[in-house]
């Protein structure tokens, strides 16, 4: 399989990891644990400008651009959601905004196989968390 140029290691890791879970209850287990593992966002971030709406659950995401690349940071109050951030983070964390742009995040979700078993609520949070980090990276190319 060829890589794209804008390919993120972290996330191919994660796609790997994934092929080996067989079923829907030990991905959803792996994603929660992405969360678990991540930073706790600091509670100062934690205002209403980061704050996603759209999403059932409390989610706040702080995106930035630092040295030309993308960086964000996220936080929720749902564990599936929490990791979503986690995986989302993999995604996009380090990019270029032009990069950002060109990741197609609905596929490289499908390739976790997490599109078809997300609520339809929890696939508008998701989509909503997508926008903000490309609302981040649109505001600097």
């Amino acid at each position: 399989m060829t890589r794209s140029h804008h390919e993120h290691p972290a996330f191919e890791e994660l796609v790997e990891d994934f092929e080996f879970l067989d079923d829907w209850e030990d991905r959803y287990r792996h994603v929660i644990d992405q969360g678990r593992e991540m930073d706790a966002l600091d509670e100062s971030l934690r205002v209403p400008a980061t704050k996603v709406d759209g999403c059932a659950s409390q989610v706040w995401l702080h995106a930035e651009m630092r040295d030309g690349a993308l960086h964000f940071d996220g936080a929720s109050d749902a564990m599936i959601v929490s990791g979503l951030i986690a995986v989302l983070r993999k995604l996009y964390n380090g990019l270029k905004p032009s990069e950002v742009m060109a990741v197609d995040a609905r596929a490289q979700m499908a390739r976790l196989g997490l599109n078809d078993h997300l609520s339809a609520q929890r696939s508008n949070g998701l989509t909503a968390m997508i926008e903000r980090v490309r609302e981040t990276a649109a505001a600097s190319v």
